[in-house]
């Protein structure tokens, strides 16, 4: 049950240090403190921030052939990736802790389960006393992701308690699956959280269709990414040659339960976007729209959802 009715929130929209954990671990921390220096009890950060997503490259992959080349960027990409309980892991926890708020940070997660190289696009679920209180691996990569990226399982499902309500989410094109939004729905997702790499204005429509379907705020968080940022002795540098400099524009923004904007889309720079929401909205919104309630069919549509851990 909600026990406070106000949340001041920070939507983080900033570039990875592309491959590079330790310096995006450091830009993570610094970023985390300016957010809690303004108040912010909930910070969300972009999609793949730990440590980048790969815009514009192809790791040398075309039908029936991978380049040496290509295998090379992989290799530095996998190890630019965090597992669940290292120590890159730890320091954005401690920052948490230092700022007294929850974070949501998006990773490329290395598996701890044995598998040798297999990397998960993931949300990792901090609480504001340091503690991993749970993750989320996307579903389904869309497109090329496919080739650097694994599938998750529904055992990933999360939705965390807070005093502000239950926060969850899903990433980037996970939002295009109608029933692992109504997973999210059925859990009871106040506080629903979209990073994503998707800068096109149909994504706007898609933050504000969530929020308006299941009444609740919806906090999108997006990279602002150039070609400049990439480091230039990539094996793989020519396939951003034809790229314009701008490779994302960003797009984060804060919606309310009822679709309208809290704050509108920041584009065209890094930046932080801060809202103080009125979390009496929420339910307020639910008077004549609960999908899970007075809205639902149960007698005519049914979801099961597998949330067994699934083995490779």
């Amino acid at each position: 049950m909600r026990s406070e009715d106000s949340l001041r929130v920070a939507v983080i929209q900033s570039a990875s240090v592309m491959m590079d954990l330790q310096a995006s671990v450091d830009k993570a921390c610094q970023l985390i403190q300016e957010a809690a220096a303004e108040g912010a009890k909930l910070i969300v950060f972009p999609e793949a921030f730990l440590s980048g997503y790969p815009r514009g490259l192809s790791f040398g992959c075309v039908v029936g052939n991978r380049a040496p080349s290509g295998r090379k960027d992989w290799g530095r990409y996998w190890r630019s990736a965090v597992t669940a309980d290292s120590p890159e892991a730890d320091r954005i926890g401690a920052a948490a802790a230092k700022a007294g708020a929850y974070v949501v940070m998006g990773v490329i997660e290395r598996s701890e389960r044995g598998e040798q190289a297999t990397l998960y696009g993931a949300m990792l679920y901090f609480g504001p006393d340091g503690r991993l209180l749970g993750k989320h691996r996307k579903l389904k990569p869309t497109g090329s992701e496919r080739l650097i990226w694994g599938e998750g399982d529904g055992s990933t499902l999360t939705v965390i308690e807070t005093p502000y309500g239950k926060i969850g989410g899903l990433i980037c094109w996970e939002n295009y699956m109608p029933l692992a939004r109504f997973a999210m729905y059925q859990k009871g997702v106040d506080i629903y959280i979209a990073p994503t790499a998707d800068a096109r204005d149909t994504w706007q429509s898609t933050l504000q269709h969530i929020a308006c379907e299941g009444r609740c705020f919806v906090l999108a968080s997006n990279q602002y990414q150039t070609k400049s940022m990439y480091p230039t002795d990539l094996a793989g540098y020519a396939d951003l040659q034809d790229l314009p400099e701008e490779l994302c524009r960003g797009g984060s923004a804060i919606v309310d339960p009822l679709g309208a904007y809290v704050t509108p889309p920041l584009y065209h720079e890094e930046g932080v976007l801060y809202a103080d929401l009125d979390l009496r909205q929420i339910e307020e919104a639910r008077f004549d729209l609960d999908v899970t309630g007075h809205y639902a069919r149960p007698d005519v549509f049914t979801l099961l959802v597998n949330e067994t851990p699934q083995r490779p």
